[in-house]
């Protein structure tokens, strides 16, 4: 087999995947290392698997796997697999896959228990560490509204641990229209604020329902119009000296929250 080098073909189009002009227009995407690579190959289309050989000795299994679900395998120099990644340290193998994101009525649906709704999530390894929560604690779907970042984002992946490849995440720019499906759907509508009128260790109750936590932006927050949509909003109490928690702090909270409750709820009573 002869080894591809920066200049094949099939590595210059694929680097080219790193953009996210170039994700939107294939409908493609790279997933790299051996996490992203092993859930891609469980859970998605992947059309080729690029590895040194290194690294091919290093996840022979993996590479064996991939051949056989049909997958094809390109063995890479090394630095076409620095080209293919936006790491400082490449781990040398990288899947080519199809695109994840789902229409917003697949993921909002009257069926829908928790779901994890950012707003203008700028930053793509909170955008993955999002995608990771949700998936921890068995949200049923992610939704990045206005104008987010691309979940298929190299950092995004790789934050996410392989969770992206678990969940449905959608991406609509019009919030509104977020909005109103989750409406639609029968599902509260829950907004983090610093101010909210309801604490949430006093939200019990209200977290037995269906619910979609917003989440806002990492450095402005909710916008207020975002928030005035909401059925309700919640503060996070903070007892000690911080001035505020984290985008993904703030979620993995409210995330789990509301799990725990809904969780209890469903429990056959003994």
């Amino acid at each position: 087999m002869d080894t591809l080098t920066e200049r094949t073909p099939r590595v210059v189009s694929a680097v080219k995947l790193l953009r996210t002009a170039e994700r939107r227009k294939t409908g493609r995407f790279l997933a790299e290392g051996e996490n992203s690579v092993t859930e891609a190959l469980a859970a998605a289309r992947v059309h080729e698997l690029f590895v040194t050989e290194a690294a091919a000795g290093r996840y022979g299994r993996l590479v064996d796997d991939a051949r056989g679900r049909g997958v094809r395998v390109g063995i890479v120099t090394e630095r076409a697999a620095a080209r293919l990644s936006d790491t400082v340290t490449p781990p040398g193998l990288v899947a080519v896959c199809d695109t994840l994101d789902v229409p917003l009525a697949e993921a909002v649906t009257s069926r829908s228990r928790l779901l994890a709704v950012p707003v203008a999530v700028a930053e793509p390894g909170n955008a993955g560490t999002l995608i990771r929560v949700s998936d921890a604690v068995g949200a049923d779907a992610v939704v990045l509204a206005g104008d987010s970042v691309d979940p298929h984002n190299g950092k995004c992946v790789r934050s996410s641990a392989g969770s992206i490849f678990h969940l449905p995440v959608a991406r609509e720019r019009d919030t509104d229209r977020v909005l109103a499906a989750l409406t639609d759907a029968g599902v509260q509508i829950l907004a983090t604020a610093a101010d909210g009128e309801i604490d949430l260790d006093d939200a019990d109750d209200l977290l037995a329902a269906p619910t979609a936590w917003l989440f806002g932006n990492e450095a402005h927050g909710l916008d207020p119009q975002v928030a005035a949509g909401a059925d309700h909003r919640v503060r996070i109490p903070i007892r000690g000296r911080a001035e505020s928690l984290n985008l993904a702090t703030a979620a993995s909270i409210c995330l789990y929250a509301s799990a725990r409750v809904q969780h209890r709820a469903a429990r056959p009573i003994t």
